[in-house]
Protein backbone atom coordinates (compact mmCIF):
# COMPACT_ATOMS: atom_id res chain seq x y z
CA UNK A 1 0.00 0.00 0.00
CA UNK A 2 2.12 3.42 -1.33
CA UNK A 3 1.41 6.30 0.76
CA UNK A 4 1.55 9.65 -1.41
CA UNK A 5 3.74 11.67 1.13
CA UNK A 6 2.76 15.45 1.52
CA UNK A 7 4.42 17.71 3.61
CA UNK A 8 2.11 19.03 6.04
CA UNK A 9 3.88 21.98 7.27
CA UNK A 10 4.24 23.64 3.75
CA UNK A 11 1.50 24.61 1.30
CA UNK A 12 -2.43 25.58 1.68
CA UNK A 13 -3.29 24.99 5.19
CA UNK A 14 -7.00 24.36 4.57
CA UNK A 15 -6.11 21.82 1.71
CA UNK A 16 -3.80 19.92 4.66
CA UNK A 17 -7.07 20.31 6.86
CA UNK A 18 -9.16 18.87 4.23
CA UNK A 19 -7.01 16.18 3.43
CA UNK A 20 -6.57 15.09 6.96
CA UNK A 21 -10.33 15.48 8.76
CA UNK A 22 -12.19 13.72 5.89
CA UNK A 23 -10.87 10.23 6.18
CA UNK A 24 -10.69 10.87 10.12
CA UNK A 25 -14.10 11.63 9.99
CA UNK A 26 -14.93 8.61 8.16
CA UNK A 27 -13.36 6.94 10.94
CA UNK A 28 -14.98 8.17 13.34
CA UNK A 29 -18.46 7.27 11.67
CA UNK A 30 -17.30 3.42 11.41
CA UNK A 31 -16.23 3.33 14.48
CA UNK A 32 -19.48 4.28 15.98
CA UNK A 33 -21.34 2.06 13.20
CA UNK A 34 -18.83 -1.39 14.63
CA UNK A 35 -20.91 -0.79 17.71
CA UNK A 36 -23.80 -0.28 16.52
CA UNK A 37 -23.92 -3.53 14.35
CA UNK A 38 -22.95 -5.27 17.55
CA UNK A 39 -26.10 -3.67 19.86
CA UNK A 40 -28.71 -4.62 16.03
CA UNK A 41 -27.52 -8.30 16.54
CA UNK A 42 -27.51 -8.85 19.92
CA UNK A 43 -30.59 -7.24 20.01
CA UNK A 44 -32.36 -9.98 18.17
CA UNK A 45 -31.65 -12.25 21.17
CA UNK A 46 -33.67 -10.46 24.18
CA UNK A 47 -33.13 -7.96 26.08
CA UNK A 48 -31.30 -9.61 29.10
CA UNK A 49 -28.45 -9.79 26.35
CA UNK A 50 -28.53 -6.23 25.39
CA UNK A 51 -28.70 -5.78 29.43
CA UNK A 52 -25.34 -7.59 29.35
CA UNK A 53 -24.11 -6.14 26.05
CA UNK A 54 -24.52 -2.64 27.47
CA UNK A 55 -23.29 -2.94 30.85
CA UNK A 56 -20.16 -4.49 29.49
CA UNK A 57 -19.74 -1.75 26.94
CA UNK A 58 -18.71 0.21 30.14
CA UNK A 59 -16.11 -1.21 30.79
CA UNK A 60 -14.83 -1.86 27.39
CA UNK A 61 -14.98 1.94 27.67
CA UNK A 62 -11.91 2.21 29.81
CA UNK A 63 -10.01 0.07 27.73
CA UNK A 64 -10.62 2.43 25.07
CA UNK A 65 -9.73 5.21 27.56
CA UNK A 66 -6.28 3.74 28.06
CA UNK A 67 -5.39 3.46 24.63
CA UNK A 68 -6.87 6.92 24.08
CA UNK A 69 -4.01 8.37 26.30
CA UNK A 70 -1.15 6.77 24.83
CA UNK A 71 -2.64 7.26 21.36
CA UNK A 72 -2.67 11.32 22.45
CA UNK A 73 0.97 10.93 23.17
CA UNK A 74 2.30 8.56 20.38
CA UNK A 75 -0.03 11.64 18.05
CA UNK A 76 2.17 14.83 19.54
CA UNK A 77 5.61 12.93 19.48
CA UNK A 78 5.25 10.91 16.45
CA UNK A 79 3.87 14.61 14.53
CA UNK A 80 6.98 16.73 16.22
CA UNK A 81 9.35 14.17 15.23
CA UNK A 82 8.19 14.13 11.73
CA UNK A 83 8.02 17.42 11.12
CA UNK A 84 11.23 18.07 12.64
CA UNK A 85 12.26 15.43 9.85
CA UNK A 86 13.62 13.02 12.45
CA UNK A 87 12.26 9.98 11.10
CA UNK A 88 14.11 7.69 14.05
CA UNK A 89 12.80 9.32 16.96
CA UNK A 90 9.71 9.38 15.56
CA UNK A 91 9.49 4.91 14.46
CA UNK A 92 11.12 5.03 18.71
CA UNK A 93 8.16 6.28 19.60
CA UNK A 94 5.66 3.76 17.58
CA UNK A 95 8.18 1.16 19.09
CA UNK A 96 7.75 2.60 22.80
CA UNK A 97 3.44 2.92 22.41
CA UNK A 98 3.74 -0.73 20.93
CA UNK A 99 5.12 -1.92 24.44
CA UNK A 100 2.79 0.37 26.51
CA UNK A 101 0.03 -1.51 24.84
CA UNK A 102 1.01 -4.66 25.19
CA UNK A 103 1.83 -3.96 29.07
CA UNK A 104 -1.52 -2.56 29.59
CA UNK A 105 -3.33 -5.24 27.92
CA UNK A 106 -1.79 -7.78 30.06
CA UNK A 107 -3.35 -5.91 33.13
CA UNK A 108 -6.51 -5.39 31.84
CA UNK A 109 -6.75 -9.54 30.72
CA UNK A 110 -5.78 -10.86 33.70
CA UNK A 111 -8.36 -7.76 35.45
CA UNK A 112 -11.06 -9.01 33.02
CA UNK A 113 -10.88 -12.82 33.01
CA UNK A 114 -10.49 -12.87 37.34
CA UNK A 115 -12.74 -10.34 38.14
CA UNK A 116 -15.74 -10.79 35.47
CA UNK A 117 -18.51 -11.79 37.75
CA UNK A 118 -17.81 -9.39 40.53
CA UNK A 119 -17.51 -6.12 38.43
CA UNK A 120 -20.70 -7.21 36.74
CA UNK A 121 -22.50 -8.07 40.01
CA UNK A 122 -21.13 -4.39 41.27
CA UNK A 123 -22.90 -2.77 38.25
CA UNK A 124 -25.73 -4.33 38.87
CA UNK A 125 -26.80 -7.31 37.01
CA UNK A 126 -29.44 -10.18 37.63
CA UNK A 127 -28.82 -13.40 37.43
CA UNK A 128 -30.05 -13.81 33.70
CA UNK A 129 -27.32 -11.09 32.58
CA UNK A 130 -24.65 -12.40 34.63
CA UNK A 131 -23.78 -15.28 32.80
CA UNK A 132 -23.71 -13.95 29.41
CA UNK A 133 -21.64 -10.90 30.84
CA UNK A 134 -19.25 -12.99 32.38
CA UNK A 135 -18.37 -14.88 29.11
CA UNK A 136 -18.78 -11.33 26.58
CA UNK A 137 -16.26 -9.73 29.39
CA UNK A 138 -13.93 -12.32 29.98
CA UNK A 139 -13.10 -12.48 25.39
CA UNK A 140 -13.30 -9.16 25.25
CA UNK A 141 -10.40 -8.34 27.66
CA UNK A 142 -8.26 -11.40 26.26
CA UNK A 143 -8.70 -9.56 22.98
CA UNK A 144 -8.24 -6.16 24.74
CA UNK A 145 -4.48 -6.04 22.94
CA UNK A 146 -6.43 -5.78 19.53
CA UNK A 147 -8.62 -2.70 20.93
CA UNK A 148 -5.56 -1.00 22.25
CA UNK A 149 -2.83 -1.84 19.37
CA UNK A 150 -5.70 -0.73 17.02
CA UNK A 151 -5.72 2.49 18.11
CA UNK A 152 -2.81 3.03 18.85
CA UNK A 153 -0.25 2.22 15.84
CA UNK A 154 -3.42 4.31 13.83
CA UNK A 155 -2.73 7.27 15.86
CA UNK A 156 0.96 6.90 15.02
CA UNK A 157 -0.04 6.98 11.30
CA UNK A 158 -2.47 9.90 11.76
CA UNK A 159 0.70 11.76 13.81
CA UNK A 160 2.64 11.29 10.81
CA UNK A 161 0.48 12.77 8.41
CA UNK A 162 -1.62 9.36 6.87
CA UNK A 163 -5.12 9.25 7.66
CA UNK A 164 -6.21 7.24 4.63
CA UNK A 165 -4.42 3.90 5.80
CA UNK A 166 -6.18 3.33 9.10
CA UNK A 167 -9.41 4.98 7.52
CA UNK A 168 -9.53 1.57 5.13
CA UNK A 169 -8.23 -0.86 7.51
CA UNK A 170 -11.05 0.08 9.70
CA UNK A 171 -13.56 -0.24 7.17
CA UNK A 172 -12.45 -3.85 6.01
CA UNK A 173 -12.29 -4.49 10.14
CA UNK A 174 -15.85 -3.14 10.04
CA UNK A 175 -16.95 -5.25 7.24
CA UNK A 176 -15.90 -8.00 8.73
CA UNK A 177 -17.31 -7.51 12.00
CA UNK A 178 -20.25 -7.06 9.89
CA UNK A 179 -20.34 -10.58 8.79
CA UNK A 180 -18.89 -12.55 11.65
CA UNK A 181 -21.50 -11.30 13.69
CA UNK A 182 -24.47 -12.85 13.17
CA UNK A 183 -22.91 -16.21 11.97
CA UNK A 184 -21.39 -16.33 15.58
CA UNK A 185 -24.19 -14.82 17.64
CA UNK A 186 -26.71 -17.61 15.74
CA UNK A 187 -25.08 -20.16 14.51
CA UNK A 188 -25.42 -19.69 10.69
CA UNK A 189 -24.19 -22.45 8.60
CA UNK A 190 -21.46 -24.67 10.44
CA UNK A 191 -20.68 -21.98 12.71
CA UNK A 192 -21.29 -22.63 16.46
CA UNK A 193 -24.53 -20.30 17.92
CA UNK A 194 -21.94 -18.50 20.75
CA UNK A 195 -25.16 -15.69 21.26
CA UNK A 196 -23.82 -12.71 23.60
CA UNK A 197 -20.00 -14.40 23.72
CA UNK A 198 -20.20 -15.16 19.74
CA UNK A 199 -20.55 -10.74 19.57
CA UNK A 200 -17.61 -10.03 21.57
CA UNK A 201 -15.46 -12.90 19.41
CA UNK A 202 -16.48 -11.34 16.13
CA UNK A 203 -14.96 -8.00 17.62
CA UNK A 204 -11.90 -9.50 18.30
CA UNK A 205 -11.27 -11.02 15.37
CA UNK A 206 -12.12 -8.21 13.04
CA UNK A 207 -9.71 -6.38 15.66
CA UNK A 208 -7.05 -9.08 15.41
CA UNK A 209 -7.12 -8.49 11.88
CA UNK A 210 -6.73 -4.96 11.64
CA UNK A 211 -3.79 -5.55 13.59
CA UNK A 212 -1.65 -7.65 11.33
CA UNK A 213 -2.80 -5.39 8.54
CA UNK A 214 -1.56 -2.09 10.43
CA UNK A 215 1.28 -4.07 11.53
CA UNK A 216 1.84 -5.14 7.62
CA UNK A 217 2.24 -1.38 7.01
CA UNK A 218 4.70 -0.70 9.75
CA UNK A 219 7.24 -3.16 8.84
CA UNK A 220 6.29 -3.55 5.20
CA UNK A 221 8.10 -0.57 3.94
CA UNK A 222 5.00 0.69 2.23
CA UNK A 223 4.33 3.58 4.48
CA UNK A 224 6.22 6.47 6.49
CA UNK A 225 7.88 4.06 9.05
CA UNK A 226 10.37 1.24 8.06
CA UNK A 227 10.23 -0.53 11.72
CA UNK A 228 13.04 -3.18 12.20
CA UNK A 229 12.55 -6.18 14.66
CA UNK A 230 15.70 -4.76 15.78
CA UNK A 231 14.70 -1.93 16.94
CA UNK A 232 12.37 -3.18 19.90
CA UNK A 233 14.21 -2.38 22.52
CA UNK A 234 12.23 -0.56 25.88
CA UNK A 235 13.05 3.49 25.76
CA UNK A 236 12.09 4.33 29.52
CA UNK A 237 12.65 7.94 28.89
CA UNK A 238 10.24 7.84 25.69
CA UNK A 239 7.34 6.06 27.70
CA UNK A 240 8.16 8.51 30.32
CA UNK A 241 7.33 11.48 28.63
CA UNK A 242 4.48 9.94 26.68
CA UNK A 243 2.46 8.90 29.85
CA UNK A 244 2.29 12.48 31.12
CA UNK A 245 0.92 13.47 27.88
CA UNK A 246 -1.73 10.75 27.52
CA UNK A 247 -2.67 10.97 31.05
CA UNK A 248 -4.06 14.08 30.96
CA UNK A 249 -5.89 13.03 27.71
CA UNK A 250 -7.36 10.08 29.42
CA UNK A 251 -8.44 12.10 32.73
CA UNK A 252 -9.92 14.69 30.37
CA UNK A 253 -12.17 12.10 28.27
CA UNK A 254 -12.96 10.24 31.99
CA UNK A 255 -14.20 13.81 33.10
CA UNK A 256 -16.54 14.14 30.00
CA UNK A 257 -17.83 11.14 30.94
CA UNK A 258 -18.20 11.46 34.60
CA UNK A 259 -19.88 14.46 34.03
CA UNK A 260 -22.19 12.96 32.06
CA UNK A 261 -23.53 10.54 34.34
CA UNK A 262 -23.39 12.84 37.05
CA UNK A 263 -25.83 15.53 34.75
CA UNK A 264 -28.02 12.06 33.90
CA UNK A 265 -28.73 11.56 37.69
CA UNK A 266 -29.83 14.52 38.45
CA UNK A 267 -32.10 14.58 35.07
CA UNK A 268 -33.17 11.17 36.10
CA UNK A 269 -35.04 13.31 38.94
CA UNK A 270 -37.90 14.27 36.87
CA UNK A 271 -38.33 11.43 35.52
CA UNK A 272 -38.52 8.81 32.68
CA UNK A 273 -39.64 11.25 30.13
CA UNK A 274 -36.68 13.80 30.80
CA UNK A 275 -34.48 10.76 31.07
CA UNK A 276 -35.34 9.69 27.47
CA UNK A 277 -35.26 13.03 25.85
CA UNK A 278 -31.47 13.99 27.38
CA UNK A 279 -30.87 10.64 25.88
CA UNK A 280 -32.00 11.14 22.67
CA UNK A 281 -30.07 14.70 22.88
CA UNK A 282 -26.86 13.10 23.91
CA UNK A 283 -26.93 10.86 20.88
CA UNK A 284 -27.92 13.45 18.74
CA UNK A 285 -24.91 15.96 19.84
CA UNK A 286 -22.67 12.31 19.71
CA UNK A 287 -23.25 13.08 16.25
CA UNK A 288 -22.81 16.80 15.61
CA UNK A 289 -19.55 16.10 17.85
CA UNK A 290 -18.23 13.41 15.43
CA UNK A 291 -16.96 16.33 13.25
CA UNK A 292 -15.66 18.15 15.78
CA UNK A 293 -13.50 15.14 16.77
CA UNK A 294 -12.36 14.07 13.40
CA UNK A 295 -11.11 17.75 12.64
CA UNK A 296 -9.37 18.33 15.96
CA UNK A 297 -7.30 15.10 15.58
CA UNK A 298 -6.26 16.38 11.77
CA UNK A 299 -5.43 20.29 13.67
CA UNK A 300 -3.91 18.15 15.88
CA UNK A 301 -1.27 16.59 13.76
CA UNK A 302 -0.60 19.83 11.48
CA UNK A 303 0.15 21.14 15.10
CA UNK A 304 2.08 18.94 15.97
CA UNK A 305 4.41 18.73 12.81
CA UNK A 306 4.24 22.23 11.89
CA UNK A 307 5.78 22.95 15.85
CA UNK A 308 8.49 20.01 15.13
CA UNK A 309 9.58 22.17 11.59
CA UNK A 310 9.90 25.11 13.85
CA UNK A 311 6.70 27.19 12.57
CA UNK A 312 4.81 27.97 15.73
CA UNK A 313 2.76 30.89 13.88
CA UNK A 314 1.60 28.18 11.47
CA UNK A 315 0.62 25.77 13.99
CA UNK A 316 -1.57 28.62 15.40
CA UNK A 317 -2.99 29.08 12.58
CA UNK A 318 -3.80 25.89 11.60
CA UNK A 319 -5.66 25.29 15.04
CA UNK A 320 -7.65 28.01 14.61
CA UNK A 321 -8.46 27.55 10.72
CA UNK A 322 -9.89 24.12 11.62
CA UNK A 323 -11.81 25.33 14.32
CA UNK A 324 -13.46 27.93 11.85
CA UNK A 325 -14.07 25.17 9.52
CA UNK A 326 -16.22 22.93 12.15
CA UNK A 327 -17.55 26.60 13.32
CA UNK A 328 -19.37 26.73 9.87
CA UNK A 329 -20.28 22.78 9.59
CA UNK A 330 -21.96 23.61 13.45
CA UNK A 331 -24.28 26.35 12.01
CA UNK A 332 -25.52 24.59 9.34
CA UNK A 333 -25.81 21.27 11.14
CA UNK A 334 -27.33 22.99 14.00
CA UNK A 335 -29.51 25.31 11.98
CA UNK A 336 -31.33 22.70 10.71
CA UNK A 337 -31.75 20.85 14.20
CA UNK A 338 -32.87 24.14 15.43
CA UNK A 339 -35.76 24.35 13.30
CA UNK A 340 -37.04 21.42 12.90
CA UNK A 341 -36.47 19.90 16.30
CA UNK A 342 -39.89 18.55 17.14
CA UNK A 343 -39.77 16.55 14.01
CA UNK A 344 -35.89 15.37 14.77
CA UNK A 345 -36.94 14.46 18.39
CA UNK A 346 -39.94 12.31 17.27
CA UNK A 347 -37.99 9.94 15.00
CA UNK A 348 -36.28 8.37 17.97
CA UNK A 349 -39.22 8.97 20.22
CA UNK A 350 -43.15 9.81 19.51
CA UNK A 351 -44.05 10.36 23.04
CA UNK A 352 -45.41 14.06 23.21
CA UNK A 353 -43.78 14.83 26.54
CA UNK A 354 -40.84 13.19 25.38
CA UNK A 355 -40.45 15.15 21.82
CA UNK A 356 -41.73 18.63 24.42
CA UNK A 357 -38.92 18.46 26.46
CA UNK A 358 -36.62 16.99 24.51
CA UNK A 359 -37.25 20.25 21.90
CA UNK A 360 -36.60 22.25 24.55
CA UNK A 361 -32.81 20.83 25.47
CA UNK A 362 -31.91 20.73 21.88
CA UNK A 363 -32.73 23.99 21.10
CA UNK A 364 -31.04 25.37 24.38
CA UNK A 365 -27.82 23.41 24.05
CA UNK A 366 -27.83 24.12 20.03
CA UNK A 367 -27.46 27.58 21.18
CA UNK A 368 -23.86 27.32 22.81
CA UNK A 369 -22.84 24.66 19.92
CA UNK A 370 -20.30 27.16 18.37
CA UNK A 371 -17.89 27.29 21.73
CA UNK A 372 -18.35 23.68 21.70
CA UNK A 373 -16.90 23.84 18.47
CA UNK A 374 -14.22 25.89 20.28
CA UNK A 375 -13.49 23.43 22.78
CA UNK A 376 -13.42 20.49 20.98
CA UNK A 377 -10.82 21.23 18.20
CA UNK A 378 -8.66 23.99 19.82
CA UNK A 379 -8.18 21.41 22.57
CA UNK A 380 -7.46 18.53 20.10
CA UNK A 381 -4.85 21.30 18.43
CA UNK A 382 -3.10 21.35 21.76
CA UNK A 383 -2.76 17.72 22.43
CA UNK A 384 -0.89 17.78 19.03
CA UNK A 385 1.77 19.66 20.77
CA UNK A 386 1.63 17.67 23.97
CA UNK A 387 -0.12 20.53 25.84
CA UNK A 388 -2.62 18.16 27.55
CA UNK A 389 -2.57 19.49 31.57
CA UNK A 390 -4.24 22.72 31.06
CA UNK A 391 -6.96 21.65 28.77
CA UNK A 392 -8.06 18.84 30.80
CA UNK A 393 -8.04 21.16 34.07
CA UNK A 394 -9.96 23.87 31.78
CA UNK A 395 -12.06 20.69 30.71
CA UNK A 396 -12.64 19.97 34.75
CA UNK A 397 -13.14 23.75 35.75
CA UNK A 398 -16.17 23.94 33.69
CA UNK A 399 -17.67 20.29 33.46
CA UNK A 400 -17.21 19.33 37.27
CA UNK A 401 -16.62 22.65 38.99
CA UNK A 402 -19.58 24.87 36.80
CA UNK A 403 -21.80 22.57 34.87
CA UNK A 404 -22.84 20.04 37.83
CA UNK A 405 -23.33 22.39 40.72
CA UNK A 406 -25.03 24.97 38.54
CA UNK A 407 -27.26 21.91 37.16
CA UNK A 408 -28.41 21.04 40.06
CA UNK A 409 -28.75 24.50 41.49
CA UNK A 410 -31.08 25.96 38.73
CA UNK A 411 -33.17 22.67 38.46
CA UNK A 412 -33.74 22.20 42.15
CA UNK A 413 -33.54 26.31 43.82
CA UNK A 414 -35.38 27.40 40.87
CA UNK A 415 -38.60 27.24 38.86
CA UNK A 416 -37.06 26.15 35.82
CA UNK A 417 -36.65 22.43 36.78
CA UNK A 418 -35.40 20.54 33.84
CA UNK A 419 -34.68 23.22 32.22
CA UNK A 420 -32.74 24.83 34.00
CA UNK A 421 -30.01 21.87 33.42
CA UNK A 422 -30.35 22.44 29.86
CA UNK A 423 -29.00 25.92 30.52
CA UNK A 424 -26.40 24.64 33.01
CA UNK A 425 -24.79 22.56 30.21
CA UNK A 426 -25.35 25.57 27.84
CA UNK A 427 -23.22 27.67 30.09
CA UNK A 428 -20.68 25.44 30.64
CA UNK A 429 -20.18 24.86 27.05
CA UNK A 430 -19.95 28.53 26.91
CA UNK A 431 -17.26 29.05 29.52
CA UNK A 432 -15.33 25.88 27.91
CA UNK A 433 -14.71 27.53 24.78
CA UNK A 434 -13.66 30.87 25.80
CA UNK A 435 -11.28 28.98 28.74
CA UNK A 436 -9.91 26.71 25.32
CA UNK A 437 -9.30 29.69 23.55
CA UNK A 438 -7.63 31.88 26.06
CA UNK A 439 -5.40 28.99 26.59
CA UNK A 440 -4.69 28.63 23.02
CA UNK A 441 -4.00 31.68 22.67
CA UNK A 442 -1.70 32.28 25.12
CA UNK A 443 1.04 30.05 23.64
CA UNK A 444 2.60 27.90 26.44
CA UNK A 445 1.41 24.79 24.21
CA UNK A 446 3.95 26.23 21.43
CA UNK A 447 7.09 25.66 24.06
CA UNK A 448 6.73 22.24 24.46
CA UNK A 449 9.93 20.29 24.22
CA UNK A 450 10.69 16.60 23.91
Amino acid sequence: MKINKHNLTEGSITKNILRLALPMMTSIVFHDLFNIVDMFFVGKLGPEAVAAVSMCGLLIHMIIIAAVGIATGTVAMVAVYMGAKEQNKAENVVVQAIFMGIFISIIITILGYLFAEPILKLLGAGRDVLPMGIKYIRISSVGAIFILLTIILSAALRGAGDAITPMRILIFSTIINIVLDPLLIFGVWKFPRLEVAGSALATVIARAISVLLLLKVFFGGHSYFHIKLDRFIIDINIIWKMFKIGIFGSLQMLIRNISNLVIMKIVSLYGTFAVAAFGINIRLIMLIQMFGVGIGNASATLVGQNLGAGKPDRAEKSALMAAGFYELIIIFVSSIFFIFPKEIIGVFNNHPQVIQIGSICLRILLSSFVFVALSIVLGKSMSGAGYTMIPMIVTAIALIGLRIPLSFTLSQYTDLEVTGIWIAIAVSNVILGILMTITLKKGKWKAVKY
